[in-house]
């Protein structure tokens, strides 16, 4: 194995990773958009609602990841992901290349995320509040805990990056595409 792809945990490789003209210098080339996806945006933009479903599949899952990098709350980043989607199909006028779609529906989430993690109110706890959200809480290892609170630590885009890459499974393109 060559030294160019030992990896090393230190910020600059991961920030290597996440930016796109450094995966040209590793012989990638960005992902194009085929002709049958750039014309579903396409559709999607003017108002066709089955290319808009067809891309709210394709991309919720990616727009749960950016969302809940940065929330770190299921049910926050879910209504993230709706909230998102709904000003996506009011705004999506706005749009005037196809191809650039997808990066503007994960600007949206992460820009309405980081509005709701804004809006956030610190809750004062009680024992009691303590002892009842216990007995709600399923049994989480201490691993999954440790996992948690090491991707908390994180800055919002090496966590998204992360999140997408290791949960979500997505390709380096994918997630460059999704975190510009």
């Amino acid at each position: 194995m060559s030294d160019a792809w030992r990896f090393t945990e230190t910020p600059y490789n991961i920030r290597f990773f996440a930016r796109n003209c450094d995966l040209k210098r590793l012989g990638c080339r960005s992902q194009q958009m085929d002709a049958s996806e750039r014309e579903q945006y396409g559709a999607a933009i003017h108002g066709d609602r089955e290319a808009f479903e067809m891309i709210i599949r394709t991309h919720s899952r990616t727009l749960f990841a950016i969302a809940y990098g940065i929330l770190q709350n299921r049910e926050e980043a879910e209504d993230v992901v709706q909230d998102s989607l709904v000003k996506a199909w009011k705004m999506r006028w706005r749009v005037r290349d196809p191809e650039k779609f997808p990066a503007w529906l994960s600007m949206i989430a992460r820009h309405r995320a980081h509005d709701a993690f804004r809006k956030r109110r610190p809750v004062p706890f009680t024992h009691e509040a303590i002892e009842t959200s216990d007995a709600h809480m399923p049994e989480t290892s201490a691993m999954d805990q440790q996992l948690h609170s090491a991707l908390a630590t994180l800055p919002e885009l090496h966590r998204a990056a992360l999140t997408l890459r290791y949960f979500e499974e997505m390709d380096y393109r994918t997630i460059v595409a999704s975190t510009d």
